[in-house]
């Protein structure tokens, strides 16, 4: 089964993620930005990246010394190019998804329920009570994915996004400290892995 990574950027990563914002947003941000985004204390930045296994070194005949199993080394693990980011600013009691993007060839895989599932996590562990975000209005799957969390329609953005130039929706998400927001986040959590294993993959979380 293949492994996805959810893990906080880093700098080894940068330049793989600029790229993946190229092919998915158009160029929203520059390495100064997302590396601005890695050092504040008041954001969290993740991607995903799918952890590949290299084979395991052969064995040697059985006349010769077997390490034990307990010691056995694991074969070593190599990443892919960056498939996935997301981030969100903590702003008083308030949750600004700012960035979500999955490479297209992996779109439409639930991966996008990941990244939004990990976001509404590390918000609601800053104890932040809303979350906001902005979406194009012509981006149907999205906004049915942000929806599907809970995000209502409050208002639009005229112009706000270039290249092409069209008005954003403003979507908002409330209760997030509340206990059914909690047992809603456990039960997306299930669903999200289920969905991932039917398709072969598991999630790996290496976030805290």
């Amino acid at each position: 089964m293949k492994v996805l990574e959810l893990k906080p950027l880093e700098s080894e990563q940068l330049e793989a993620t600029v790229e993946l914002d190229r092919r998915s947003l158009g160029g929203m941000w520059t390495i100064e930005g997302y590396r601005r985004e890695m050092n504040s204390p008041n954001s969290d930045l993740f991607i995903l990246r799918q952890m590949i296994s290299l084979p395991a070194p052969c064995q040697p005949p059985s006349s010769q010394i077997v390490i034990p199993e307990p010691m056995a080394i694991p074969p070593p693990i190599l990443s892919s190019p960056v498939l996935g980011v997301g981030c969100v600013w903590a702003i008083l009691d308030e949750a600004h998804i700012t960035t979500l993007a999955i490479d297209p060839t992996f779109q439409r895989q639930g991966w996008g329920s990941v990244m939004l599932h990990a976001l509404l996590k590390a918000a609601r562990k800053r104890e932040l009570e809303w979350a906001t975000l902005e979406v194009r209005v012509s981006n149907l799957g999205a906004i049915a994915l942000y929806q599907k969390f809970g995000f209502e329609a409050v208002g639009e953005r005229k112009r706000y996004y270039q290249n092409p130039e069209e008005n954003a929706l403003i979507l908002w998400r409330k209760g997030l400290q509340r206990s059914e927001f909690q047992q809603k986040l456990a039960d997306w959590e299930q669903e999200i892995g289920d969905r991932l294993q039917k398709t072969g993959w598991r999630l790996q979380r290496n976030v805290v």
